[in-house]
């Protein structure tokens, strides 16, 4: 027998005939010699094992390859195909690899398939449709962590579906993405443990900053402000896309405004020279050239150094960026990036005035206001996928 498929009829034949010896001695074989095969004929696999109360390692081969890989099963097998108890024990995993409203998604698509008279639209459906579609997924909807999911989710991929959700739950879904800091986590499932590998991917033009800073960036910017684990843990909702590198680019204010000006909503990441500080700062306007000020109240800069984090908000909005031509990008006078005009050529220098002078935001993100080397930086526009 070459075929994992054989395997597979001959284990479940011995299922019927309850040779339990030959069932454990199979099911173990396959596993391990053979996984390969039984990806390959997953539905198939998946289908035998889960009819039945004895095949519980081929069911937990399949249940954990579908939370590891499921861009590879759904893509490729019929999802709607699986039984309501495997469905279940899937959207239960905390290490399913999904990002929630994709969870959410393919369980619509399932109680959809389970009720083919029903039409896709929901702003169609009548009372009785909605009891139909619920009592179909009554089991399913606690295992969703619709906490988990981006203000937009909610309103676009959530909302619509209100009436399949109990009344408490909907209101504080809807308390949640209006204060954040309103709801107990006490009942909230946590989000799921996605591999910080599909993080890292979306930020491997960094040569400065972690996956940790970008996730805790991102959330300052979405003004979450509950530290929570659920908010580390979420995936990251903006596309962190490089403009600047000052070892790649330069370091003169002239380069900064060729490549960053006219940008919306950038981070500014600045590796400080002899230390181990990571500061900079967000800005959600556009960057230009000019001899004013930005004004916003919506801007804030940060410093992490080792385990300590600052986190410091424009208190004074009409002097929250500067657009001189001399700066790089500097946040009002407490990240000053300055450089001098060279008397020889008339152009700006690399940058080589640079401190932190508390004035125009919260608090300090450095110990001192003494002038700092840059080692490197970086500039990032933010798009929200």
């Amino acid at each position: 027998m070459n075929d994992a498929s054989d395997f597979i009829k001959v284990l479940a034949a011995a299922d019927k005939l309850h040779l339990q010896e030959l069932i454990n001695y199979s099911q173990k074989y396959l596993i391990e010699n053979k996984s390969e095969l039984l990806e390959q004929h997953f539905e198939f696999t998946q289908q035998i094992s889960s009819q039945s109360n004895n095949l519980l390692e081929l069911q937990e081969f399949c249940t954990n390859l579908m939370a590891r890989s499921p861009e590879k099963i759904f893509k490729s097998l019929d999802f709607t195909s699986l039984s309501k108890k495997t469905l279940i024990s899937l959207i239960k995993r905390d290490d399913l690899q999904m990002k929630e409203i994709e969870v959410w998604e393919y369980v619509l698509k399932w109680g959809l398939a389970k009720n083919p008279t029903l039409i896709l639209d929901p702003e169609t459906w009548s009372d009785d449709d909605f009891k139909t579609m619920k009592n179909t997924l009554v089991r399913c909807l606690p295992s969703i962590r619709f906490f988990s999911l981006s203000s937009r989710e909610f309103s676009q991929k959530v909302r619509p579906y209100q009436k399949l959700l109990n009344q408490q739950l909907y209101e504080e879904l809807l308390n949640f993405y209006l204060d954040p800091g309103s709801v107990s986590n006490d009942n909230i499932l946590r989000p799921r443990n996605i591999k910080i590998n599909e993080i890292k991917s979306q930020i491997n033009n960094s040569k400065i900053v972690d996956s940790n800073i970008i996730l805790t960036v991102s959330k300052w910017i979405d003004k979450m402000t509950n530290n929570d684990e659920i908010y580390r843990k979420l995936y990251l909702s903006y596309k962190f896309e490089l403009l600047l590198r000052g070892s790649r680019d330069g370091f003169t204010p002239k380069r900064f405004h060729e490549l960053c000006d006219g940008k919306p909503k950038t981070v500014t990441f600045i590796k400080v020279k002899g230390t181990e500080e990571n500061i900079g700062g967000y800005n959600p306007l556009i960057w230009e050239t000019s001899h004013i000020w930005g004004v916003t109240k919506n801007s804030f800069i940060f410093s992490f150094k080792n385990r300590y984090v600052v986190i410091s908000k424009v208190k004074n909005s009409n002097y929250a960026l500067d657009f001189s031509t001399k700066c790089g990008p500097q946040f009002g006078s407490d990240l000053n990036i300055n450089s001098y005009k060279d008397s020889n050529s008339n152009e700006y220098t690399n940058f080589n005035e640079s401190c932190c002078k508390k004035r125009h935001y919260e608090k300090r993100i450095r110990d001192t206001e003494n002038n700092f080397s840059i080692e490197d930086y970086e500039v990032f526009q933010i798009i929200r996928k």
